[in-house]
């Protein structure tokens, strides 16, 4: 059970440190990148109004860029400029490459980008007397070193992020483990309270029992409401007995396996136990139906799985109204043995499905078809079925009857 618990404990809690982190990464990782993308551009547009200054009318009004000044500008190879006049014919560049896209000739600073590889900025060039537009100046810059600097950065925090989800699993776990050790100290001693006040109670209940039947034996002259009144004890201690000794079995479910595994034929099992309940079902006129696999075998301790077995097809009989069927079938699949219990009893509400094997718990519609049960025998029968490697689930519906399907690891060495 414990170690069901940690093992959700760990994932809930792992993928919420990585939800943590990764959206941490990704935060990061856009205002990096958005800051980076406006260091550019800040850049470009320095460049643009530095260059722009070298534009200048010559004696007929039309913009010139000193040659000079062309062959003295050094640039880098993922940069390029270019100068337009107030049409946008191209009067000057330097550089290797040259977007080809449209001028936008506009009053105001423009940015394009061109497929995510070339960050261009357009900078109009006004006369300092008209204030009139002379002319543009473009430069345009490669993204390839910058999309080299982010994608450094996606390997640094996606290494970052899967280093620290490691380091925190390994401290997850670790937390974990303090914080389920109490717990789980806590729960050992209430199972031994339980098995010692179980084994205790069995006693004087015993005493009890064993005086009421003497008294009933020899019971000349006892008047009829005593006589009632010990039929009453009798049935109240019988079930007081059953109920410790359920509590006590629990209590000891992590030791059932100390006892050693023999080979069980599962076959045999079945048919012996269906011969034993078959009078029972006869008196209410139930109809059982078989469809077992011969030679199914696994590897446990037969008088516990006899017990679950027993209180799957007891439970089957008790709810299955009269002139009802009950089907068992077993068959292998695979690696596991299927076992089916099958009834036309009174089923269960699908909303109470969740709770059938917790201790204790009795649907309504259960209490109401017969109370003498202490709501202990699926809880039983799931914690043997677990401690044999196997699982237990159950389809219902109410009104029409349910399924109650067990799998267990299937042994092959005879087949």
């Amino acid at each position: 059970m414990f170690k069901e618990i940690r093992k959700r404990l760990f994932i809930n809690n792992a993928i919420v440190l990585a939800l943590i982190l990764i959206s941490s990464a990704t935060i990061m990782r856009l205002i990096f990148v958005r800051n980076l993308h406006q260091n550019l551009r800040e850049q470009l547009v320095a460049t643009a109004q530095g260059l722009s200054i070298e534009m200048e009318l010559d004696n007929q009004g039309k913009p010139e860029i000193e040659s000079a000044f062309l062959s003295q500008l050094s640039i880098t190879k993922d940069q390029s400029f270019e100068w337009f006049d107030a049409q946008g014919k191209s009067i000057a560049t330097k550089g290797l490459f040259f977007p080809d896209i449209p001028l936008p000739q506009q009053a105001k600073i423009n940015f394009q980008n061109v497929d995510n590889s070339v960050s261009i900025v357009t900078l109009p060039i006004k006369d300092g007397n008209t204030n009139t537009v002379i002319g543009y100046v473009r430069v345009s810059a490669l993204l390839d070193e910058l999309e080299a600097t982010i994608w450094q950065l996606d390997l640094g925090l996606g290494a970052g992020v899967l280093a620290a989800i490691a380091m925190g699993s390994i401290g997850i776990v670790w937390l974990n483990q303090q914080a389920m050790q109490p717990i789980e100290a806590s729960f050992q001693r209430l199972k031994q309270f339980t098995a010692d006040a179980s084994h205790e109670l069995r006693s004087p209940l015993m005493a009890i029992s064993s005086n009421v039947e003497v008294s009933l034996k020899y019971s000349e002259g006892m008047r009829e409401e005593d006589h009632e009144a010990m039929l009453a004890v009798t049935s109240a201690t019988d079930q007081m007995i059953k109920l410790t000794e359920d509590l006590l079995f629990l209590a000891r479910t992590d030791q059932v396996y100390n006892h050693e595994k023999i080979l069980i034929n599962l076959s045999k099992l079945l048919t012996d136990l269906l011969q034993l309940y078959t009078a029972q079902a006869n008196s209410k006129q139930l109809q059982l139906i078989t469809d077992i696999e011969q030679n199914l075998f696994c590897k446990g301790n037969i008088i516990h799985l006899t017990r679950a077995f027993t209180n799957l097809l007891q439970n089957a009989i008790r709810y299955t109204p009269e002139n009802g069927k009950i089907t068992i079938r077993a068959k292998s699949l695979e690696d596991f043995v299927e076992i089916c219990f099958i009834d036309t009893g009174i089923g269960i509400d699908s909303s109470n499905l969740k709770n059938i094997f917790e201790r204790f718990w009795r649907a309504d519609e259960v209490r109401n078809y017969d109370d003498s049960g202490s709501g202990l025998g699926l809880s039983i029968t799931q914690a043997i079925i677990a401690t044999h490697g196997g699982r237990i689930d159950v389809i219902s519906e109410l009104g029409k009857g349910s399924c109650f399907i067990v799998e267990l690891p299937r042994d092959t060495s005879c087949s």
